[in-house]
């Protein structure tokens, strides 16, 4: 442990109540957990905050590695053996065999509460909580032990606003068809299908493990103190202030969260980035490929994506799963001199941040748009599960940074032929649609930068009134809130 986190501990148990002490518990999958990395990078540049990640022995290594030279501690809870269907030493998704196992995944960390409560018991006392939605259970426990509980999702305001109005309305019960286009009550320049949702809400009623998950979570999230969303007010404006109008408790905007980490010095550059230096240097633009890690894609949509790619004569850097490596026979001795594969995990940000990458051929998860955003990079929008259906109307329709790929039937979720995505990787990179959005994404990155400006950004205020409210928090003003 290192000495100032010692003296911070050693303060706090003094009873020096100026100290505030926040536990942060990630989701056991990179995406929820990286946000929240960044978000305790954010907390350990205010003064007098002490930070406790909590998360497994399998996962401390990336923990480790994200909050070094930080005075973060880091707690690990065994993870629970024996879950069914789960392999032995398996602790986060993007190491299940199919992610048809997350819901068993999810269910298994209730079984981390006991040591979660026993570990929180013998440190000082938290200021408070933000929990991943995952760990719906964590409510009980902070309850038990008398500090608010923030929910943390990793999804934007604008989704949460269109999924809320579309589940109180019931807009899903009406059309006939899938794509059927539906009018968002309250907001009725959006448009969309219920294609955009989940399988799951398609059914009138609901029900089954996964539904019964989502309502534990949802239940938590409503009896919890706020909602810590990783975006800026200056984006989306317009489901910010719905959400404080009309939700049951109140949203905190705190980001963009990966402008919170500054860079990390590299002692030696990646193959792939030496590679992106040489395509600088050769004054050639390159599209990033990343479908992020939970995707499951078809042998036959990859090679479609690999022809789509080939043929397109467009430089590319293209991160694969390894699950996902067969791309089909000479596929990478053919694109050498024009196409890199990496298999492994990658900084993302970094290579947005490279000067040769003009685009982003992405899935649209939210934290992958946050990162193009504020690298200044357009993307093509490919939605593959979860809210991402809803993230890429957000990119394309709302804030046009972005433009979608085109899939057979026009359907959000429906096949990409090579065809139709070699089009779409052009017009993105070298066509007049591509010029625009790649203009309006450059607009974003100042506004990004400033909503995180030291005491004067709207995300730095907005998690100073966090910070102030919290500071007056009894365990009766939650009950008040309630």
């Amino acid at each position: 442990m290192k000495c100032e986190e010692q003296a911070i501990n050693k303060e706090m148990q003094m009873g020096f109540t100026s100290i505030s002490h926040v536990i942060l518990f990630p989701f056991m999958s990179k995406g929820h957990t990286i946000p929240l990395l960044h978000l305790a990078h954010l907390l350990l540049r205010l003064p007098r905050v002490a930070v406790t990640v909590f998360t497994t022995p399998a996962n401390r290594p990336f923990i480790s590695n994200f909050l070094v030279n930080t005075t973060a501690s880091i707690v690990d809870l065994p993870f629970p053996e024996n879950v069914a269907g789960i392999p032995p030493g398996i602790e986060s998704t993007d190491k299940l065999p199919s992610m048809s196992l997350y819901v068993p995944l999810a269910r298994a960390t209730k079984l981390m509460q006991p040591d979660f409560e026993r570990a929180v018991q013998d440190m000082p006392r938290a200021s408070f909580l933000v929990s991943d939605g995952f760990l719906w259970w964590t409510l009980e426990s902070a309850t038990k032990f008398g500090f608010p509980r923030f929910v943390f999702y990793g999804m934007n305001n604008y989704s949460s606003c269109v999924s809320r109005s579309v589940f109180v309305h019931q807009l899903l019960n009406g059309p006939e068809s899938d794509d059927e286009l539906i009018t968002v009550t309250g907001f009725p320049w959006i448009r969309l299908t219920r294609n955009d949702f989940d399988p799951l809400f398609k059914n009138v009623e609901p029900k089954g493990p996964q539904f019964e998950l989502l309502m534990d979570q949802v239940i938590a999230t409503s009896n919890s103190y706020g909602t810590i969303v990783n975006s800026f007010y200056e984006l989306e404006p317009v489901f910010v202030e719905h959400l404080n109008r009309e939700a049951k408790h109140k949203v905190w905007c705190v980001g963009p969260l990966c402008l919170a980490d500054r860079t990390r010095v590299q002692l030696q550059k990646p193959t792939w980035i030496e590679w992106l230096d040489q395509k600088l240097e050769q004054g050639r633009s390159v599209m990033y490929v990343a479908f992020g890690t939970q995707a499951e894609i078809s042998p036959e949509q990859l090679k479609e994506i690999s022809s789509g790619l080939e043929e397109s004569n467009v430089n590319f850097l293209w991160v694969i799963r390894n699950k996902e490596s067969e791309l089909g026979d000479g596929f990478e001795g053919r694109i050498k001199d024009r196409g890199i594969i990496v298999r492994e995990w990658v900084d993302q940000r970094e290579i947005l941040l490279h000067q040769s990458i003009q685009g982003f051929l992405s899935h649209c998860g939210w934290n992958s748009v946050m990162e193009s955003i504020c690298a200044g990079v357009p993307i093509l929008a490919w939605p593959m599960m979860a809210e991402q259906p809803l993230n890429a109307r957000m990119v394309v329709e709302e804030i046009k940074v972005g433009v979608r790929v085109e899939t057979c039937n026009g359907s959000v979720k429906g096949f990409v032929k090579k065809e139709g995505l070699e089009k779409m990787v052009k017009e993105l990179m070298e066509g007049d649609k591509g010029k625009e959005v790649r203009k309006k994404v450059k607009q974003y990155v100042q506004m990004a930068k400033k909503a995180m400006e030291k005491h004067t950004g709207s995300s730095w205020r907005s998690l100073d009134m966090l910070m102030s409210e919290i500071s007056n928090f009894t365990p009766q003003d939650k009950m008040a809130k309630v």
